[in-house]
């Protein structure tokens, strides 16, 4: 497989959801330090988000890192550089964006890490890490997360911007600290 079948391969991959890796952990922290030292001064802190930062919860097989900046003015030009190191991007898709910038690595046809880079303790940062956090502590609403994610993969299995969006109403509720 060539990298551009590789990268349209990644980009097309269907919603699959598969048991916890204890290898996700140690695969965010090689990439935390990857990023640091490849960019000692870009980023204020980098921390690990999504499923994978769930112990014992079902993912996509995709670590999802978020990290933080003094503010976005500047980030493309950060772009450029990740794209030289093994991330790719969608200057379309980041241009719909105004509180965030989404980037991927790929490898074999599929995608390995989503970094989001965000304004540090932005609203962003701190829904996100509010998130992965009470998922950490409540294993009722990690459950029923769990649950809901397992519905919406098998409904939406081609359509991962559609699996994304029908999970907000869950993922804005634990944020605001309003479980249904």
């Amino acid at each position: 497989m060539t990298d551009q079948e590789s990268l349209l391969a990644a980009i097309h991959e269907s919603v699959e959801l598969v048991p916890y890796d204890p290898a996700w952990p140690p695969a965010f922290e090689e990439e935390r330090w990857r990023l640091l030292s490849l960019f000692p001064s870009a980023f204020v802190a980098i921390e690990h988000i999504g499923s994978t930062a769930i112990p014992g919860m079902r993912a996509k097989p995709i670590v999802d890192i978020l990290a933080g900046v003094e503010s976005l003015t500047g980030v493309d030009a950060l772009a450029a550089r990740l794209c030289e190191v093994g991330y790719a991007t969608s200057a379309e898709f980041n241009a719909s964006l105004s509180d965030r910038k989404w980037f991927m690595r790929w490898a074999h046809g599929r995608r390995t890490h989503h970094l989001h880079v965000v304004v540090h303790d932005g609203g962003i940062w701190r829904q996100r890490l509010a998130f992965r956090d009470r998922l950490r502590v409540d294993p009722q609403a990690a459950a029923r997360y769990e649950r809901l994610k397992a519905r919406l993969a098998a409904e939406h299995r081609d359509d991962r911007e559609a699996y994304t969006d029908a999970k907000a109403d869950f993922v804005q509720s634990i944020v605001a600290g309003v479980l249904w």
